[in-house]
């Protein structure tokens, strides 16, 4: 599957094999795999490793290596959550229809193989399950279950006539997709006549959670010392917010309305997204902040294929370029607005899809200085292997958990980059302080709920109580936390690693900007505190 959204089409046909007997056998090949590459690249110094890249990519691997084997050990995730199951059936099929590859003829039959296996897939389920599952985990694969196999029964054959797919091949995939329709009924079924566990457990634990900071993120510091950094940081944050939203809006409970009605209209509103990252980049060129790589971004509506189901899944608006298959631009996907969609939803959408919303998430954040251009240097100016493919979205997640503090916390500096040198309205400062604010409350919850100090009820209220949130909303996120241990203090760890070292570069007189943005990025998609200690290595 994995393989599939880095651009490697080998394996377009297939599935993985996720019972337990398999993942077993996968410990065991992982563990001698392990030792081997130890056995070649035993050292683990820093110096060491900034300058010799097949060493830093065979630490990388054991770091993966170890990573993935604790999620067997601990049973948290394929023994324990079904919308790990459902999401990876669902997109093993999205993954293809997003990125059909040429001949269509061929894309077609592996589309039709990999829907014959749903079937096997999902059946393994029932049996993997040995661990008590959160009801709202449950919910989950329930419902994106439900919606993707109404999706198999009526929308993709509209995904194949908009690819003039031959009527023979058409039958055989639809066939297929009727079949994995049906099994996706089926495990809707079982997961609802299972007795719902309220005290099914949501934290993997202190022990494993420090094993994810210290392998997946190269974090050496104890989750205590963490959250005790992160408290630090809220009150400061918060006041900062309620500074900034209480001179644009009159209040913090004013901004939303005040963020909603900066809105373009229906006919500005797909060329802001454009004019945005044209202005993005001119001002990140202007101020010599990166070398911005070659990969042309054209922002499109979402397909009409998609446009039902994308709501309700983990649809993301931007994913990853494939490293190994690119392609002469990339589309980043954005919400529809237009004639087909009613008067009501419309002026609904632009208020969600705001000014604000779309500079600092759809161009800053992810389409231009953020993750674009993160993405383009580590496919294109990065020699590590292993970075260039850490942070591929998959279907669930990145491909490797150790690449998301250098993919979430460059984004989120990038942020932070446009709030210091001035390029954010006064509306978009004050929401992206706001979205701070956010970050370390993500980050304290990860931390508090997976170490057992807190309930998932007690970090819905943290939320609400704390952060503004409306309940649904975090009671959402909190589900998010709760599912993926580690994830969401990566942004802050990301993102705060980032500033403490350009501080202590900047401390030696010689900062140049772009030499360190680009000396940074050139690393890949590895561990910011690992990438600050091969940038450092020299300097002691």
């Amino acid at each position: 599957m994995n393989a599939t959204f880095t651009g490697l089409h080998t394996h377009d046909d297939r599935l993985p094999d996720w019972t337990r007997a398999s993942r077993e056998a996968e410990v065991r090949e992982l563990s001698a795999l392990h030792a081997a590459l130890y056995d070649v690249f035993p050292a683990r110094d820093a110096a060491t490793l900034a300058d010799n890249t097949e060493a830093l990519d065979a630490e990388l691997a054991r770091a993966n290596i170890d990573v993935r084997m604790l999620e067997t050990d601990t049973r948290f995730f394929h023994d324990k959550n079904p919308a790990l199951w459902t999401g990876e059936a669902i997109f093993s099929i999205v993954g293809l229809l997003l990125r059909p590859t040429a001949p269509i003829g061929a894309c077609a039959a592996s589309l039709a193989a990999r829907l014959d296996a749903i079937p096997q897939f999902l059946s393994d389920l029932p049996l993997a399950l040995t661990q008590a599952v959160p009801p709202l985990w449950t919910d989950r694969a329930v419902r994106e279950a439900r919606v993707f196999a109404g999706f198999l029964r009526s929308g993709l054959a509209r995904w194949l006539t908009e690819h003039d797919v031959d009527a023979a091949a058409a039958a055989t995939v639809q066939t297929a997709a009727t079949r994995a329709a049906l099994a996706f009924d089926d495990t809707v079924r079982w997961l609802e006549a299972q007795p719902r566990d309220a005290e099914a457990s949501c934290a993997i634990g202190a022990e494993a959670y420090g094993h994810l900071l210290q392998r997946g993120h190269w974090c050496h510091a104890s989750a205590d010392d963490l959250l005790a950094r992160v408290r630090a940081a809220m009150p400061d944050a918060q006041a900062r917010f309620r500074a900034l939203a209480t001179e644009v809006a009159g209040s913090p409970e004013a901004l939303g309305p005040a963020l909603a009605n900066d809105r373009p209209t229906e006919e500005a509103y797909l060329p802001a997204f454009t004019a945005q990252f044209d202005a993005c980049r001119a001002f990140a060129l202007q101020h010599d902040l990166v070398s911005w790589p070659d990969w042309p971004l054209r922002y499109v509506a979402i397909p009409g294929w998609a446009r039902d189901i994308a709501p309700h899944l983990y649809f993301l608006f931007y994913r990853s370029p494939a490293p190994y298959e690119p392609r002469p631009e990339h589309r980043y996907l954005v919400t529809p607005v237009d004639d087909t969609i009613a008067p009501d939803e419309r002026a609904r959408r632009l208020a969600a899809c705001n000014h604000s919303v779309i500079t600092l998430n759809h161009v800053v954040h992810h389409g231009a200085l953020g993750h674009h251009v993160q993405n383009g240097h580590a496919t294109h100016r990065n020699a590590s292997r292993i970075g260039q493919i850490a942070a591929v979205d998959c279907a669930s997640r990145i491909g490797m958990f150790l690449g998301g503090s250098m993919a979430e916390g460059w984004a989120c500096y990038a942020t932070e980059l446009a709030d210091e040198l001035g390029f954010l309205t006064p509306l978009e400062r004050a929401a992206e302080q706001q979205s701070r604010v956010r970050m370390l409350a993500r980050a304290i919850v990860d931390i508090r709920l997976h170490t057992g100090a807190c309930t998932f009820a007690e970090a819905v209220a943290y939320y609400v109580h704390e952060v503004g949130m409306l309940e649904g909303v975090a009671t959402g996120e909190a589900t998010k936390n709760s599912m993926f241990p580690g994830t969401a203090v990566m942004y802050w760890l990301g993102t705060q690693g980032i500033l403490d070292l350009r501080e202590t570069l900047r401390a030696r007189g010689d900062f140049v900007p772009r030499t360190f943005h680009d000396a940074l990025l050139s690393r890949g998609s590895i561990p910011v505190l690992l990438a600050a200690q091969l940038l450092t290595a020299r300097l002691t």
